[in-house]
């Protein structure tokens, strides 16, 4: 491989410092439902899933049937929340403008909060209109099936060897590796945690970094030491 002819930026977690929000009000409502938990431990054990996967995960592991009506109840108050608080990583705008490949976002985020989100921290015009949603794939072809990064690589006519992704939970790190990809571990949002990094890397990604400002050097350093190998 001679370098990289895409970069791939998971969402929520990565451009925007969303999944603390989301944690948050997840974690209310299942404490609410009976499943007594905290935002920290949302953001460690979820990231990266959807809702519904998450409560189906929870119904399998602590036999809490769940009402129906918590997928609607969180989707409606989380959109309430984010379109309130949420706020774009620091140094985003920064390293783009210095990642000299095409550029996209493949989130599990749906197309309408994704656009929501990306117009009210101002980046959807460094993306647009290259931003794939894995829900308008069809319901079971979220993260960490690797199905949008493959549909993403596809939309922009790259293989999947020569992308690298950018991702802040495990089950998007399995998505990218088991699509071919080769993987950086974000954990610079407000839901990381002590060992976020091991677990990237246990993952399956290749380094981690904390700062988005580090991303540039990253990315040029991965395809250089691929080249001499």
């Amino acid at each position: 491989m001679d370098g990289f002819d895409l970069i791939i930026f998971d969402c929520d977690g990565v451009l925007v410092d969303s999944e603390i929000i989301a944690a948050e009000v997840e974690s209310a409502l299942l404490t609410e439902a009976g499943y007594p938990i905290d935002a920290e431990e949302m953001g460690e054990r979820f990231a990266g899933m959807t809702w519904r996967n998450i409560l189906l995960q929870i119904e399998r592991e602590a036999s809490i049937p769940f009402s129906a009506s918590l997928l609607d109840k969180s989707e409606h108050m989380l959109d309430l929340r984010l379109a309130q608080d949420v706020q774009a990583i620091p140094g985003v705008e920064f390293a783009v403008s210095r990642l000299p490949i095409k550029r996209c976002i493949c989130s599990n985020s749906s197309t309408k909060r994704l656009d929501m989100m990306l117009t009210k921290v101002g980046l959807k015009p460094l993306f647009a209109p290259n931003i794939f949603s894995a829900k308008d794939l069809g319901p079971d072809r979220v993260k960490p099936k690797p199905d949008i990064f493959l549909h993403g690589a596809s939309q922009m006519g790259v293989s999947p060897d020569k992308v690298v992704v950018v991702e802040d939970s495990v089950h998007g790190v399995h998505a990218a590796r088991a699509a071919g990809m080769r993987v950086i571990g974000f954990t610079g949002a407000s839901h990381s945690y002590p060992a976020h990094a091991d677990k990237l890397t246990d993952a399956g990604a290749e380094t981690a970094i904390s700062r988005m400002n580090d991303l540039p050097g990253v990315v040029a350093a991965l395809a250089a030491w691929d080249n001499v190998l």
